[in-house]
């Protein structure tokens, strides 16, 4: 049977979900920029980006969702604006990369991709929990993890074709399908925030 937790209940599992979700973002943030940076990776390199916008929607959830339904709508369009970040990144890494078209490293570039892809689940299945609760707020920090979880499912089959073909393309392929799925959450959480009611959020 699900349990009704109460306005107090809910809040408290979204602060404790959102703080886990934003620490274990900025944590793999540091690995995963490091490792972009040493083998010249385009899709590490937007994935790691993704990391940090991540921990940034968390803890702007953490702050916001006790806000009004007006405020919670400003702090929504703002996070459709965050979610094209990594995605800005991308084409401008993806163009440098044609300048200097050096394959990166496949087994650091599956590795890492790998060890993404089982921080961003964790993180899902988290959020999924708290998904329907803080309006635009938690549907933007669900998206984000969600569409990570898939990218990295990407970045390791990037790495694998990288291994096979010694090719620049599919590390860059995944890098703008990265920018392309980030872009659809955007809107996704733009429709959210227009969608807020004057239902108030509880208190976190």
């Amino acid at each position: 049977m699900k349990q009704d937790l109460g306005q107090d209940g809910v809040a408290a599992a979204v602060r404790r979900t959102v703080i886990v979700v934003a620490l274990a973002n900025l944590a793999y943030f540091g690995v995963e920029y490091s490792v972009a940076v040493a083998i010249g990776s385009v899709s590490l390199f937007a994935d790691s980006i993704d990391f940090l916008e991540d921990a940034a929607v968390n803890l702007l959830v953490l702050l916001a969702f006790g806000w009004s339904a007006a405020k919670r709508r400003v702090v929504g369009f703002g996070l459709a604006g965050l979610l094209l970040m990594p995605g800005i990144a991308a084409l401008w890494t993806a163009y440098e990369k044609l300048s200097v078209p050096l394959v990166p490293e496949p087994v650091a570039l599956t590795l890492t991709g790998a060890g993404a892809f089982a921080v961003n689940l964790f993180c899902a299945l988290l959020l999924a929990r708290t998904r329907h609760h803080g309006g635009a707020l938690m549907t933007a920090a669900f998206l984000s993890a969600r569409n990570d979880v898939a990218a990295n499912v990407a970045i390791v089959a990037a790495g694998l074709a990288t291994f096979a073909l010694g090719s620049i393309w599919p590390d860059i392929i995944v890098g703008l399908a990265i920018a392309a799925l980030n872009a659809t959450s955007a809107y996704e959480v733009y429709e959210a925030a227009t969608e807020e009611n004057d239902r108030p959020a509880p208190q976190a």
